[in-house]
Order: structure tokens, then C-alpha cells, then sequence
């Protein structure tokens, strides 16, 4: 038979008929779903239509990742220690600037710290564990050892990285090999039961913008996605402490880029949490006409926009105080604001 996939058609609005249901998100609700089937029209069902077990896997609480909530949006700051990342890259390579910046991202309003020692844009050349461990685990621990007490991950693909990264006080990995790079990730995953992230990506960085291809490319990522969820399930990682990101930028286009941002609701599909990690991107600069990388903060804002409205919960980015104040904005104009002295 055929596979169905189920597309929430998700609104943020407070005119909410009765039979529409809330996503897993918490902020979002739907009454219509599309149907789509590779070789078929879309088809739009009433939500009330769906079939249980996909009702509950859009609709079910997500569980917390390190500690943080999944009912609202959260910021994920990057801090790179790296000498060649594509819009920071040197910035924050010595351990004293990286344990700053990493201080000032807290204070702009970061919920989660993604450092990472090996650069993955395109056309990066693989660092060894011994340099990537030596760059990451140091910062990891000096961040620990001054009462850092927000949640940090690791950006590895290396195991031994994520192993080295965890004894220094890491709370979650973040792969954007999916484990394929370094099967041995999945057993740090499963022994240390942390929140992981898989991300998708076609090809490795140094070629994976040659020529990107897809037979659809919304759906050709949701089924890879869902493979590597099953695998990690079958090695004892509970779905519960995975995350999912469809992988911006990483060996598509800037066409399959937005195609997969008008679609993310799909992903929700998988049970997992979301992360969307374009800040900066490419596209962003040719659509934006920044050529800058560190000009496209407006457009990363735009974007990240778009994937609140998409229902997605962690935003990976690196203006962590726009991105915050936008969020904040975005969320008191659509849920209402309640703080201290709002109404």
C-alpha cells in the first residue's frame, strides 16, 4: 500500500472551532490535515478524521529536553570554537572568548548552548577527536566549573567527542550525521540516555552541496528522518529523548530549503521535537541580498518566524538576543502577553 504522509495544517489565531485539535507543540491547533502520497494529488481531511495513532503522535506532549519544557518556543545559542566556521568562524577559538561569549548568550536569552568544535559548512574538511575534544571539552567544563547552569550541547559526529563532551558536563548531543558518521554514537546516546538530535543531510560537507538531489524533497527527508529514529529506537534509545532536524542547508538547494520550511508541520509526524537550524544560511543572503553572513540576522529572524508558526520548539541560531526579543514578540502577539505589568 501505498504510504500516507500527514500534514497538519496548523493556525495560531483565537477563532478555534470545537474539533480542532492542539499540537504537540502547544501552541498551535489544526482541524484540517493534509493527505500527501507520492504519486497522488494532496488530499484535506478534518482533523477529526485521522486515524488514532497519528492523531496521538501530532498531538501528544513532547517530552522535556535537558530539563526545558517543549510547550514554548526555545533558543538554542551556537558558539562555535572553531578557527573556519562559515560566519563566526576564529571569533570564539580560545577558551577565555568562548567562555564570554558563551556567558553573553545566557544573558541575551539563550535556553540551550550548541558548541561545536568542527566546522560542517560547506566544503569543511574533517578535524581529528584529538583537535575537536581539545577545543570543545575544556570550554565544557571551564563553563561548568563558573556555575554555568544552562543546558549545553555538543555539535559532534565523533562519539568519542560526545563521550569526552558529556564527562565535562554536557547535557545533550546534537549529530548532524544522524549516526552515520561514527556508528558508535548511537551507544553514547543509549548509555547516557541525554537528549539527542538527528539531523538530515546528503553527502558530507565537503561535497554536499555539488549537486543536491530529491525525488520530493519534504518527503524524501521525513523518511530518511523516521529510518534513523527507528534505528536509534532499535539500539534502546527511547523516541522520547530524540529531536529532529530536517537539516537546512545541509546538500539542498535554496528551492529544497524553502520547500522544507513551508513544510515542517510534517515532521511533527514523527513524535519527536523539532530543532530548525538555518540561521544564517546561504539562501537567506541570496534571498535576503546579504552577502555578509553576519548581516542576515532579519532574515534569520523571518525565518525563525516562519518555524514558530510551524509549530517547531528549539531554533538553533546565532543572534541570540534579536532572535529572543522577535520570539518574545511573536509570542505575545499570538498567545498574549501576561508578564508584570501586561495585559
Amino acid at each position: 500500500m501505498e504510504k500516507t504522509y500527514y500534514r497538519p495544517l496548523l493556525r495560531l489565531d483565537t477563532a478555534r472551532p470545537d474539533s480542532a485539535l492542539t499540537l504537540a507543540a502547544g501552541w498551535c491547533w489544526f482541524d484540517e490535515v493534509e493527505l500527501i502520497r507520492r504519486d497522488a494529488e494532496p488530499e484535506i481531511i478534518p482533523a477529526s478524521h485521522l486515524p488514532e495513532d497519528i492523531m496521538l503522535r501530532l498531538c501528544t506532549a513532547r517530552a522535556p529536553v535537558a530539563g526545558l519544557r517543549m510547550d514554548a518556543p526555545r533558543i538554542m545559542g551556537i558558539l562555535n570554537v572553531t578557527p573556519d566556521s562559515f560566519s563566526d568562524g576564529g571569533q570564539y577559538d580560545l577558551e577565555d572568548a568562548a567562555i564570554a561569549r558563551a556567558l553573553e548568550l545566557r544573558e541575551a536569552g539563550a535556553d540551550i548552548l550548541d558548541i561545536g568544535g568542527e566546522s560542517t559548512r560547506p566544503g569543511a574538511n574533517e578535524v581529528s577527536e584529538d583537535e575537536e575534544i581539545a577545543r570543545t571539552a575544556p570550554v565544557i567544563a571551564a563553563l561548568r566549573e563558573v556555575d554555568f547552569d544552562t543546558p549545553i550541547s555538543i555539535d559532534t559526529r565523533k562519539a568519542l567527542v560526545a563521550d569526552q563532551a558529556l564527562e565535562s558536563g554536557a547535557d545533550m548531543l546534537n549529530d548532524v550525521s544522524a549516526l552515520e558518521f561514527d556508528p558508535a554514537m548511537v551507544e553514547v546516546a543509549q548509555v547516557s540516555g541525554v537528549p539527542i538530535c538527528l539531523m538530515h543531510a546528503q553527502g558530507l560537507p565537503e561535497d554536499m552541496q555539488d549537486d543536491p538531489r530529491y525525488s520530493d524533497v519534504l518527503l524524501d527527508v521525513y523518511d530518511y528522518l523516521e529510518d534513523r529514529i527507528a534505528l536509534a529506537e532499535a539500539h534502546g534509545v527511547d523516541r522520547a529523548a530524540i529531536i529532529a532536524d530536517p537539516g537546512i542547508g545541509f546538500g539542498k538547494t535554496l528551492q529544497h530549503n524553502l520547500a522544507l520550511i513551508r513544510g515542517l508541520s510534517l515532521f511533527h509526524g514523527l513524535g519527536c521535537s523539532l530543532l530548525l537550524g538555518a540561521s544564517r544560511k546561504r539562501f537567506i543572503g541570496t534571498i535576503g541580498r546579504a552577502e555578509d553572513a553576519q548581516a542576515r540576522m532579519p532574515g534569520s529572524l523571518a525565518v525563525t518566524l516562519a518555524g514558530l508558526g510551524q509549530g517547531v520548539q528549539i531554533h538553533r541560531v546565532h543572534d541570540v538576543a534579536e532572535i529572543a526579543q522577535g520570539v518574545r514578540l511573536w509570542d505575545a502577539i499570538t498567545r498574549g502577553y501576561h508578564e508584570e505589568g501586561g495585559q
